[in-house]
């Protein structure tokens, strides 16, 4: 499924405004740290597939910097369960 340039916009700002990653307590929202678009496109690649596979997929695949640049982790590892649920939410709001 592809989705055009407004859409992604869309999804890109549905996601910097509810999702966070947590450290430490803190949580750090996706727009502020400059990753939701990141995200959407690794999203919106894969909503053919369904929005809980490519909500799974995409925080997999995302590696987000840490420590300078000089490690990475999966978006995966820092984001709550409770993320993980609403970022589908989202999907499914822009798959239809």
């Amino acid at each position: 499924m592809s989705i055009d340039a407004s859409e992604l916009r869309e999804l890109t700002a549905a996601l910097g405004d509810r999702l966070f990653l947590q450290v430490a307590g803190w949580h750090l929202y996706l727009g502020d740290a400059g990753l939701a678009e990141a995200l959407a496109i690794e999203c919106s690649a894969r909503l053919d597939q369904g929005s809980a596979i490519a909500a799974r997929q995409a925080l997999e695949t995302l590696q987000v910097p840490i420590g300078g640049g000089s490690g990475k982790l999966p978006m995966a590892r820092l984001m709550p369960a409770g993320q993980l649920r609403d970022l589908e939410e989202i999907l499914d709001e822009h798959s239809r």
